[in-house]
């Protein structure tokens, strides 16, 4: 492993998409966003070959040129991406980065009153653009979707909400059995709400614009849960309603079903014929996920099972944290499941 970053066997675009969907969306938030697409070598040489694509999205905070940042001692995501399909590790698939960031965090890639249609911006704006661009196979039967954490949660989503757009999908440690992945953050947002904020969301958020942000401890929990309110149980008018009562911490209960009814555990049964009209659905989680989404992998994979969904489902050592290297498997089982 090389401490700098290195050339490329294969090439990387930078792209700039103008979003008409994300104009005026209720965070203003930028409605331009960054897209790098991966080439493979050979790639354009023929240029009547076209080849399968995979989106590849990010967990929560992410922005698309964090996957350039490096874990101490190992290859960032780009190195392992071109590793992998430049060193005939997986038939050729064409990679493309998306962007679906907000200034609360993240968009859970869901269309929200209370952060933007990013669903619509993923499926309908970035795939028209590569598809435009690039030699794709245009088609759902060849285009995948991949991510992580929050990422791996908008590739268990997206590919039921939107089976007109992708054929596969790849999670890693996707958000799910939300009683175990979110209910513990609800209990620490309370408590941080009580001891430094006297209760009060708008307390925090008067705080937290004034420094930087990740500065204070509780500032990953409080952001994170009004983040997930934001993109599960927003209103029409883009209020954020909170799934608890920030005095006492108690569930609301009727708000809190709208967070489960977008758990892909709970979404799998309703969603059984778009599950098995997909290639391929690949899952894996650490054991010792510190979010419990190991938990929520094998829930999802048992409802799988019970619908008679094709998958393969793989727990390994590890936490949630530094798993980047797991990325590689899933990109070649997609890009086999999806060439041909």
């Amino acid at each position: 492993m090389k401490p700098w970053r290195v050339e490329p066997r294969g090439r990387f675009e930078e792209q700039t998409v103008r979003s008409r969907v994300l104009e005026g969306n209720p965070l203003g938030d930028p409605h331009e966003r960054p897209l790098w697409v991966y080439l493979p070598p050979g790639v354009g040489d023929d240029p009547g070959r076209r080849y399968p694509s995979i989106y590849v999205i990010q967990g929560y905070t992410g922005q698309v040129d964090m996957w350039w940042n490096r874990t101490a001692l190992r290859p960032t995501v780009p190195e392992l991406v071109d590793q992998l399909f430049a060193g005939s590790g997986a038939p050729p698939a064409i990679i493309v980065f998306a962007d679906c960031w907000t200034s609360l965090g993240g968009s859970q890639f869901l269309n929200s009153p209370g952060t933007g249609r990013y669903l619509d911006y993923l499926c309908d704006e970035v795939v028209a653009f590569v598809d435009d661009r690039y030699p794709t196979l245009p088609a759902r039967e060849h285009r995948g979707i991949a991510g992580k954490s929050s990422g791996g949660y908008g590739a268990m989503v997206a590919s039921m909400l939107r089976p007109d757009v992708f054929g596969a999908l790849a999670s890693h440690a996707g958000d799910a059995l939300f009683e175990h992945c979110y209910l513990p953050d609800i209990a620490a947002a309370t408590r941080a709400l009580r001891d430094h904020y006297d209760g009060s969301y708008e307390r925090f958020f008067a705080d937290f614009k004034d420094r930087p942000a990740m500065s204070k401890e509780p500032d990953g929990v409080l952001l994170g849960i009004w983040a997930m309110a934001a993109c599960y149980s927003a209103e029409p008018d883009g209020t954020v309603t909170l799934p608890f009562d920030p005095a006492t911490g108690r569930l609301r209960e009727e708000v809190w079903a709208r967070w489960l009814a977008l758990d892909p555990v709970r979404m799998a049964a309703g969603h059984a014929d778009q599950l098995r009209s997909l290639r391929g659905i690949y899952l894996d989680a650490g054991r010792r996920d510190q979010f419990w989404l190991d938990l929520g992998a094998a829930a999802f994979s048992a409802e799988l099972d019970a619908l008679g969904v094709d998958h393969v489902f793989e727990l390994f050592d590890a936490t949630h944290s530094a798993i980047e290297y797991r990325y590689p498997g899933g990109l070649a089982f997609l890009a086999g499941r999806l060439t041909g």
